[in-house]
């Protein structure tokens, strides 16, 4: 069993004495009297060399613990609020399965790990099934996180570390009165032949790392084609969206794109149906959209019925009554008739084409239409949920304007970015501050101070600016012209992605001016030296960020906090009982991907520079997997999925970072004149990029493009088991850009057919200026509801 060495009565001169050690010349015994007792430094060591973490970065690692455990524990208890169900439950709440009452219970103001349980039951078949693959892909990287970094920790601490500890010829102190300093690779004194450790180290990790990279990309890869193969009834196979339609004086778009493919795809062309600029239309429907909200708010009150004696959170509660609506004024067909005589003054260069197989979609989707790649240009359509209508109507000719144009402008917010940076890096140094401002010397004297300034506050104004960066990304990828929302989100996230690590890794390594930071990369011979000497000095500053940005991010996202906010001014404040608006949530990708990335490039950066930080990085994946699984079963719904596609931004990454690491490494061997150590991290910086370039040719078109196999075989399954003309009906209204009102009755052809259907919801996204619009039923209560069937329109009253 480990012994603590303060705890067994010893006098502080015999513990001096137990870890004395004078290294003395290599030939002799100096690196080797680690190894002449091993277990010395584990019994009366190990448990020292975390207590001086803690007691080094104590005022860090203390209030980002106490923020984590104050709101985790707020949250298990507002989450069993009723006034609170809007904000932790948006999910139960789409799917009408939440129930609760205003009751009193002593349970609900008590914390409890109920949903740390519930989270943890959970199986993947589960998530899955409820919220779609890009949910699983999103945990199956964290899932690899944690593998990945066990390894690591269990490498780094039991065999870096030590040698770590033992690298310099000098007298060891108490192990809690060293420096983080001795446990970093900075400790080893050079020409030492136990550098050999660190690259055994970096060689287990990187080839553990590669293992489990292609295990999870071939499993992803198998759940992306059962994905595909599972959705028979998907329109967005049969569909192909054509941009850059001629124009012709003589004959509408339309009439040009019935010819075009009733000429040259005879055989498979099934119908189409033009794209038009719905600026005016789409704020009609807005302005119905808000009639609807200002009704509600009048009309409408809902209560929990209590119930008297005893203690039942979970019991029946007053249920929500489902009235008919009385619209017909608003399903008069001269309404229509004029949307459309509208929509058709508008027709713009784009449409869907409609084809009678997957195989025809596939094969004009792929195929160059024209002589000139620049007119009727075709792309696989989107799912009809996924379609972002307001860049549909953009000149396709106009896209690599748009491309080359934010990506300056993301260029650009990445180096003006760089001051705020400069910023936090010069409050790292506390000889800096008191020059700049000389009136807190009194106050930097004190310890407590010192190490909130210089320590803690540098990472948390790094993160209240990099909350600018999300939505800043993601209106540079509107911009971009992408057609689908997924698509936009995915590049946001790389966007996202690559400012991140930019901006916390390479720019907090070689700080100072921009043209500093630039000149590193000018110089490619002196890479490596100039890595090996930079990150190893800001170890620590990387450890802090995975404490205040990680455990604390964490605690936030369970918390809600913006929702949370918003909900306690509305009560408590504006006194407004009635229940708000209720839009549900979509899983921010863009912002929560990137972010567990970065921390795993810093991982494999660090953990044989620094292995002190991965344990603390465990912890994060560990508590991460949990948390985003809880706002998965009860926060966000999948309002698109993209199948998938995040995964291969994952895959990059992580080959990016081992790279990285390598090349740190090599410079650090190189620094270190260890070339034993340098000659064995060449092959495997080769070997990891040919282990990349063998996944990118094996699993990335699966990611890119359909299997034709797959889509002929399941054009025979639904020819054989006659569901083509269902689909062609389905088709007919699958993509209708106008229509206010669902469709159920297919029989008839075209998107403004069958007006009356009185069975229907409301997409609350598509219902903004600028979003797709998917509206189904103009005075439905705008919930996003999960597979409700016929229900007629839910209006909310007292029973």
């Amino acid at each position: 069993m480990m012994r603590h060495p303060c705890g067994d009565g010893q006098s502080a001169s015999q513990l001096t004495s137990n870890y004395e050690l004078v290294s003395m010349d290599e030939s002799q015994h100096g690196d080797a009297s680690f190894w002449s007792n091993p277990y010395k430094f584990y019994e009366d060591g190990f448990c020292c060399v975390l207590h001086r973490v803690f007691q080094e970065e104590s005022t860090k690692v203390g209030i980002n613990i106490g923020i984590c455990v104050v709101l985790f524990s707020l949250y298990s208890i507002l989450r069993k609020q009723p006034s609170n169900i809007t904000v932790y439950f948006g999910r139960k709440i789409a799917s009408r399965k939440l129930k609760h009452c205003e009751t009193f219970c002593f349970d609900r103001f008590v914390p409890s790990p109920s949903w740390i349980v519930k989270a943890w039951e959970t199986t993947e078949e589960e998530i899955l099934a409820l919220d779609g693959l890009d949910s699983v892909v999103f945990l199956r990287i964290i899932i690899f996180s944690i593998r990945v970094f066990s390894i690591a920790a269990i490498t780094c601490l039991f065999l870096v570390l030590p040698v770590n500890y033992y690298g310099q010829e000098t007298t060891h102190k108490l192990i809690p009165s060293e420096s983080l300093d001795v446990f970093s690779i900075e400790n080893i004194k050079e020409n030492s032949k136990w550098l050999c450790a660190h690259c055994i180290a970096l060689y287990v990790i990187c080839c553990s790392a590669c293992v489990l990279l292609y295990f999870e990309y071939l499993s992803i890869s198998r759940m992306r084609l059962i994905y595909i193969t599972g959705a028979q009834m998907n329109p967005t196979y049969f569909t192909v969206l054509v941009r850059s339609i001629p124009w012709s004086p003589d004959e509408s778009y339309s009439e040009t794109v019935r010819k075009f493919f009733t000429n040259y795809h005879a055989s498979g062309y099934l119908s189409h149906q033009m794209i038009y600029r719905s600026g005016t239309v789409q704020k009609l429907l807005s302005d119905a959209e808000k009639m609807y909200n200002m009704m509600k708010e009048n009309s409408v009150e809902m209560h929990c019925q209590k119930f008297k004696g005893g203690c039942f959170c979970a019991g029946p509660t007053n249920s929500f009554a489902i009235l008919p609506s009385v619209n017909d004024s608003v399903t008069d067909k001269n309404l229509y008739g004029d949307m459309d005589m509208l929509a058709g003054e508008k027709e713009c260069s784009a449409a869907f084409v409609f084809f009678k197989t997957r195989y025809a979609a596939l094969m004009a989707a792929t195929a160059l239409q024209s002589a000139n790649p620049m007119s009727w240009a075709t792309d696989l359509a989107p799912a009809p949920h996924d379609v972002y209508w307001s860049n549909l109507s953009i000149p396709y000719r106009q896209l690599w304007i748009r491309k080359i144009g934010t990506l300056v402008a993301a260029t650009a917010f990445m180096l003006v970015f760089l001051l705020p940076v400069t910023l936090v890096q010069s409050m790292t140094q506390l000889e800096q501050l008191q020059q700049a401002f000389p009136f807190l010397k009194g106050l930097l004297k004190k310890k407590y101070m010192s190490e909130l300034v210089t320590g803690y506050l540098p990472s948390v104004i790094l993160i209240l600016f990099m909350y600018l960066v999300p939505p800043t990304m993601m209106s540079f990828s509107a911009l971009e012209g992408s057609i689908s929302r997924s698509g936009r989100k995915r590049s946001a996230c790389l966007k996202v992605l690559y400012f991140t690590i930019w901006n916390v890794f390479f720019v907090n390594v070689f700080t100072g001016s921009i043209l500093r930071t630039l000149n590193v990369f000018f110089s490619v011979k002196d890479i490596p030296a100039t890595f090996g000497k930079a990150v190893p000095a800001q170890a620590s500053f990387f450890l802090t960020y995975v404490l205040s940005s990680g455990w604390a991010s964490l605690s936030c996202e369970v918390m809600q906090l913006f929702p949370l906010t918003c909900n306690l001014i509305r009560r408590w404040i504006l006194r407004i009982k009635s229940e708000p608006l209720f839009e549900t949530l979509s899983f921010p990708y863009h912002t929560e991907v990137p972010r567990i990335l970065l921390f795993g490039f810093l991982g494999f950066t660090c953990c044989i520079l620094a292995p002190l930080i991965t344990p603390f990085l465990l912890f994060y994946f560990f508590l991460a997997y949990l948390v985003y699984k809880n706002q998965i079963l009860n926060v966000y719904v999948s309002k698109y999925e993209s199948g998938g596609q995040f995964w291969p931004i994952a895959h990059n990454t992580t080959i990016f970072a081992m790279v990285v690491a390598q090349i740190i490494a090599l410079g650090v061997f190189g620094l270190k004149e260890s070339p034993v150590a340098s000659g064995f991290t060449i092959p495997l910086i080769i070997g990891t990029l040919l282990f990349h370039e063998y996944c990118r040719q094996r699993f990335g078109p699966i990611f890119k493009n359909t299997a034709a196999e797959v889509l002929i075989e399941m054009d025979r399954k639904d020819e054989q088991c006659g569901r083509l003309e269902e689909m062609y009906k389905k088709l007919r209204t699958a993509y209708c850009q106008f229509t206010l009102l669902a469709k159920q009755d297919t029989s008839t052809s075209g998107c403004s057919s069958n007006h009356n259907n009185e069975n229907s919801i409301i997409d609350t996204e598509s219902a903004k200026p600028g979003k797709p619009l998917e509206v189904h039923g103009l005075w439905n209560p705008p919930f996003h509801l999960d597979d409700m069937g016929d229900l007629g329109v839910p209006t909310l009253t007292n029973k």
